[in-house]
């Protein structure tokens, strides 16, 4: 094959925010913004520190949740953080609320209007109130960051002896 008949490769073009994304470990802007967010809220960022496997019909599979919050029951729960929510990724989601009901999952979109597919009529805020599914849309709520500190601040704070 000569020079001229070779199939030319195109070059792959990433945004700014990306190549800003991907040097600072994470994979997209989303995940950039929403680690600054948990580490000005005063907690410590576990970015893709947990793999929870469940089953895909006929195969073991691994998921890895972007972000571990702590809970107000002493807990924790997983943040997903999403831009594009793929029929994959939404059946996904799917599979690991009925085989992790025990596991608290919760998502943040960088857009809660987007339409599942273009014309669709459901956004995916709609598809997460139909399915009981707990979104945010661009940030993490405060109240999810609030919620781990209730126990955090009870264990810092020192126990007086009672009145003898």
């Amino acid at each position: 094959m000569t020079k001229q008949q070779r199939p030319t490769r195109r070059a792959v073009t990433i945004s700014k925010r990306r190549r800003c994304a991907i040097a600072r470990g994470y994979r997209s802007g989303l995940e950039v913004k929403t680690a600054q967010q948990i580490t000005d809220a005063g907690h410590e960022v576990a970015y893709e520190t947990d793999k929870v496997k469940y089953t895909w019909p006929k195969r073991q599979s691994t998921y890895t949740p972007d972000f571990k919050l702590p809970s107000s029951d002493g807990g924790f729960f997983y943040v997903e953080t999403k831009g594009i929510w793929s029929t994959e990724d939404r059946q996904k989601w799917h599979l690991l609320h009925e085989q992790h009901p025990e596991i608290d999952f919760r998502l943040v979109f960088s857009n809660q209007n987007a339409r599942l597919y273009k014309r669709s009529p459901t956004t995916y805020a709609a598809y997460c109130d139909r399915h009981n599914f707990t979104y945010a849309n661009k940030v993490i709520p405060q109240e999810w960051l609030d919620e781990g500190k209730e126990n955090a601040n009870d264990a810092e704070q020192p126990h007086s002896r009672p009145p003898e």
